[in-house]
């Protein structure tokens, strides 16, 4: 008889992986700066297969546009124009609604670019991301925001 591992176990065990796996290439400062922001925010709803990298990247998005943080939304922009007017326009759009729950539903594969659509649950809207590798460094390419009602 096969005996299935119980809850804990299992969420126990995906903890312990994923925290090693996070910990791959970031600096003590910076996972401990992981760690306090995913624990201020509220869960991000996940479906499809993220890596590890766009995960992280889709996560900080959300939760910077929450704090109406935009010089950090900015500093995850990969493209070589200043950010800044861009992620004041995201900050304006949707920080009230990732305040509230947001799923990304991560599309394709994310070994080095992911296309992801994040679905804002407070406004029932949706918005298309890339999220890539750019210089070893995970991030977005942040274009203008344009909001799509979500789909019935």
């Amino acid at each position: 008889m096969t005996r299935t591992p119980r809850p804990t176990a299992l969420t126990a065990a995906l903890a312990l992986s994923l925290g090693a796996l996070s910990l791959t290439g970031c600096s003590d400062d910076d996972q401990m700066a992981y760690q306090t922001d995913y624990a201020n925010h509220q869960p991000l709803r996940v479906t499809g297969y993220p890596s590890v990298g766009s995960l992280r990247t889709v996560q900080q998005i959300v939760w910077h546009l929450a704090d109406r943080n935009a010089d950090a939304l900015a500093a995850l922009h990969t493209e070589d124009e200043d950010a800044g007017p861009k992620a004041r326009a995201w900050i304006k759009t949707y920080a009230k609604d990732a305040q509230g729950q947001v799923t990304a539903n991560f599309e394709d594969e994310g070994s080095v670019r992911q296309e992801v659509v994040l679905h804002f649950a407070e406004s029932r809207r949706t918005q298309e991301i890339t999220v890539r590798i750019d210089n070893e460094t995970w991030g977005v390419i942040l274009d203008s925001p344009n909001p799509a009602p979500e789909s019935p």
